[in-house]
């Protein structure tokens, strides 16, 4: 049977001691940021805790923010030393026919793999994505590496994404999700701590031949609010947007825009999008690992109940003005059935923060119980069927014996 808990004396004291509201109460959007792109996503990383979702599955036209796949599969071969940093690369025909954004590469040209991977994140260089590309791909071809890009997509659980191209240069059936790009920033962060930095370098100027194209187009570097990435897109089709990143403190929060009409609006609702996101959320630390949350009933056991903690600290991302109080309560299957393992997982805290997804944290057993003796076992039978008896609504019901009539008194 599943048991939701809500206050009792034992939770309202926990309750009362981690600042947790133990009921049910449905979340709604109160925080909820109100943003002119037509497709947005961000996330707090530190938490895991999903701020804002707008068509955030929909595949759309990424632009240049599919650059970073390029670049993901780049520092892959970097890490397994199929590639070299100072190791220098051809400049085909095809790769120097590229428009737009480019660092005026030609077929002259042989470019270190460190001045393409710059080229490409400062100076958004088409030219250098197909550089990278035909010298990774598994048959030489751009059209070779776009298919692994979307295979290896695929594999690190981007299944909204599917790649024409290496740089994000208009075709048909080129597209991400704003969720898939977050999720690829993320891998970039994390997978590679050594590579991101270069994601805040401001200016490259690549041999001095291209002074037009030199800084950064990502409009948050620089502003002292803890941007650091990670890349921008644009085309008539797609809009403007950027796949940003912020650090302040101890939280990292990632974000990705698509479909605004200008640069100017790019760089308002990027810049808005991150201070909301650290004024009005923050950090709170509710539990910390083996303090116990509240006791289960056991089944069958030694002991009649068992101490349910978290194997971890737990810290949650809750609004600012609702901070005080959490709604949370405690789900389990029970009674839990003896014998109890330590560290078994045996229930789940529930904890929705106002206008945010609820988290749900796994509650493990803090000691173990073994199973009950014989005379246990029998006390549990007989107070398990008295109950039963009890609570039997076909059951006979008991009535006193009747009196005599007064015909039968008088016989």
């Amino acid at each position: 049977m599943t048991r939701s808990f809500r206050p009792g004396a034992l939770l309202r004291r926990f309750a009362q001691a981690l600042g947790l509201v133990l009921s049910i109460t449905v979340a709604g959007q109160a925080w909820a940021f109100d943003t002119q792109a037509k497709a947005a996503y961000v996330v707090d990383l530190t938490t895991r805790t999903v701020l804002l979702d707008k068509n955030a599955d929909t595949p759309l036209p990424p632009a240049s923010m599919s650059k970073l796949m390029t670049l993901y599969i780049a520092f892959e071969a970097l890490r397994d030393g199929r590639l070299e940093l100072d190791e220098e690369l051809p400049v085909s025909a095809h790769a120097m026919s590229y428009g737009g954004s480019t660092m005026f590469l030609d077929t002259t040209d042989r470019v270190s793999v460190e001045d393409l991977i710059r080229g490409i994140i400062v100076l958004s260089g088409n030219d250098a994505c197909a550089v990278i590309a035909e010298a990774l791909s598994p048959d030489g071809t751009e059209a070779g590496f776009a298919r692994y890009m979307t295979q290896r997509a695929q594999q690190m659980g981007m299944t909204n994404s599917t790649f024409a191209n290496s740089n994000g240069w208009p075709a048909a059936g080129h597209r991400m999700s704003m969720r898939d790009l977050a999720l690829l920033a993320t891998h970039l962060i994390e997978d590679f701590p050594n590579f991101y930095p270069l994601f805040a370098e401001r200016t490259f100027a690549f041999d001095g031949r291209a002074p037009q194209n030199s800084s950064n187009r990502n409009p948050l570097l620089g502003l002292g609010i803890g941007a650091d990435g990670l890349k921008t897109g644009h085309t008539e089709e797609a809009g403007y947007g950027l796949v940003g990143s912020a650090k302040q403190g101890d939280r990292r929060v990632v974000f990705v825009l698509s479909g605004l009409d200008t640069q100017a609006a790019r760089a308002q609702e990027s810049e808005a999008i991150v201070n909301w996101a650290f004024r009005q959320f923050t950090q709170k630390s509710l539990l910390k690992a083996g303090e116990t949350v509240m006791k289960a009933e056991v089944f069958m056991g030694q002991a009649p109940t068992v101490a349910l903690t978290t194997g971890d600290d737990l810290i949650a991302l809750v609004p600012v003005l609702n901070s005080k109080e959490i709604p949370a309560e405690v789900v389990y299957n029970g009674p839990i059935s003896a014998p109890v393992a330590k560290g078994d997982q045996v229930a789940e805290l529930i904890i929705s923060p106002d206008g945010l997804p609820e988290t749900r944290v796994p509650l493990v057993a803090a000691e173990s119980v073994a199973k009950g003796g014989f005379m246990v076992r029998i006390t549990t039978a007989l107070d398990h069927l008295l109950t039963e008896l009890g609570s039997d609504p076909e059951a006979e019901p008991v009535t006193e014996p009747a009196g005599e009539t007064e015909a039968e008194a008088a016989s």
